[in-house]
């Protein structure tokens, strides 16, 4: 017990050393004390490839470490990119893009989902696992084990542009998709399951997706096939949505799509000024509608391109999706090195960045940010990570509210106490009364005040550390005005209890 105290208050003091710096001009307002802070880790880029155990773990854990000290609360971590698994499955082989391949479990044996479920909560981050629904082989995969679903079931494939896509219009697709996440859902404590933008496939020069049978088979009373297809990918994103709530309510269904819904010369009523690929033209992905009806539970736009981009400029589309995407909590899919190699329009002698941040505090529906791609930030490609930590998200964030899955406040933390143990005073607490995942304490937040100073918990400066434990070690004995808050599985934040600390 000892070891795990220990163990607990240095994690405690990391978070602390992540939090401290000189004082911001302008304090964060309230609206930042929640925000989504996200960012991606893929494995289909190869980057894990070749690493033994030891040295994926290790290489994750510099970057949770540094995100964690930029500011990061959220880790979507990819785990199934061509119907594999970065977890133990008994549905689906282990991807070669931890192995080398496909099926060969790593060695030593480990489950990189479980392990970073658990290093994500320790450092009091939220984990979403992230699965690619319909691919099934990338370009580069040339070997797929016997257990793959293509190999399995070969007519629920067809070939476009050297991969292997599920069909779409297959309900036998879409229910083994949705058995794949539940079992994920079911035996993982995931925050948050996430996919993002491939749904039928990107278009391809000269090649066209081979369903006409499908359609002729099954046209679900559509005429044209555009509309068919879409809808088939409405029933999927609906019917994904009910699997992770039925097995467990708290799991936040997210969805990131290309960034361009449509273009306006396809829509003048709702589409954007804008002439790239479109989400509802050529992907079939009918976003606002999924957002509209609430079948996700946020939408992260991948807005990539640069202010002024001459088909795509980032300045229109994040208006435009703040105007049209704001019935479910909206986040924007940040791209780092555009961001950062690119001129600010008014002032080329800095990159977009500043530009960019400020585009968000001007939305009044963009409450979040993920960054494209986790390690460019960790390693503060164009000094991004630490703009970060000091500037931006030099505070912490709670997660944004989700009051259509619950809005009820856990209770207050009891029984606040300080106890010296081991030379050091360490304030701990009793867990509210309260059980299951809508009444009981999953997290607690700790605020510190100096003694004649108000109590405001609308100041996320005054955050000292946001933890899963029921103790903080005092980094400091001045006289101090502690409170310490409760946070249920979405979030809702009880009301504080306090403990002043004299001389």
């Amino acid at each position: 017990m000892k070891k795990q105290l220990f163990l607990y208050l240095a994690i405690c003091a990391m978070l602390l050393a992540s939090c401290k710096g000189s004082e911001l001009v302008n304090a964060p307002s309230s609206k930042e004390k929640r925000e989504f802070r996200g960012a991606w880790i893929q494995c289909v880029n190869g980057q894990f490839l070749g690493m033994s155990t030891q040295q994926m773990q290790n290489t994750l854990t510099q970057q949770l470490d540094e995100l964690r000290s930029d500011g990061v609360n959220a880790i979507i971590f990819q785990v199934r990119p061509e119907c594999d698994a970065l977890y133990e499955s008994t549905l689906e082989p282990w991807s070669r893009f931890l192995t080398g391949r496909q099926g060969a479990a790593p060695q030593p044996y480990w489950d990189p989902l479980k392990w970073m479920v658990d290093e994500c909560h320790k450092r009091g981050m939220e984990l979403h696992a992230w699965i690619n629904p319909y691919r099934a082989k990338t370009k580069t995969t040339n070997d797929l084990a016997s257990k793959h679903v293509a190999i399995q079931h070969p007519g629920w494939v067809f070939p476009y542009d050297g991969q292997l896509i599920m069909n779409p219009a297959k309900k036998e697709c879409r229910d083994f998709i949705c058995l794949v996440v539940d079992d994920i859902v079911a035996r993982y404590d995931i925050d948050g399951l996430h996919i993002d933008d491939y749904f039928y496939p990107y278009p391809a020069a000269g090649q066209s997706i081979p369903d006409d049978a499908d359609f002729q088979r099954d046209n679900k009373g559509f005429r044209d096939k555009n509309d068919w297809r879409r809808e088939n990918v409405n029933l999927f994103i609906k019917q994904l949505g009910e699997t992770i709530h039925k097995r467990k309510p708290w799991v936040k269904f997210g969805v990131s799509p290309f960034g361009i819904y449509r273009n306006r010369r396809n829509d003048p009523q709702r589409g954007s000024e804008t002439a790239g690929l479109q989400n509802y033209d050529d992907l079939y992905a009918d976003v606002l509608l999924w957002v509209d009806k609430g079948w996700v539970d946020y939408c992260v736009p991948q807005l990539y391109w640069q202010i002024g981009h001459k088909t795509a400029d980032y300045a229109t589309l994040i208006r435009w999706w703040d105007a049209h995407a704001a019935n479910r909590p909206l986040y924007i899919g940040e791209d780092i090195e555009r961001t950062v190699k690119n001129a600010d329009v008014d002032n080329p002698a800095i990159n977009q960045m500043p530009a960019k941040f400020r585009l968000h505090s001007q939305m009044q529906h963009v409450n979040g940010t993920v960054l494209w791609y986790a390690k460019a930030a960790a390693d503060n490609m164009g000094n991004y990570g630490h703009t970060l930590r000091d500037a931006y998200w030099k505070y912490p964030a709670l997660q944004p509210l989700m009051p259509f899955i619950d809005d009820d406040a856990p209770k207050a933390p009891r029984k606040l106490a300080v106890v010296k143990t081991h030379g050091k005073n360490v304030l701990f607490w009793t867990a509210p009364k309260g059980s299951g995942w809508k009444n009981g304490a999953h997290q607690y937040v700790v605020y510190r005040f100096s003694p004649n100073e108000k109590t405001d918990l609308s100041r996320p400066d005054r955050i000292v550390a946001i933890t899963p434990n029921t103790f903080y070690e005092l980094t400091s004995n001045q006289p101090a005005t502690y409170v310490v808050t409760a946070l249920d599985r979405m979030g809702n934040e009880s009301k504080g209890a306090v403990k002043k600390i004299k001389r």
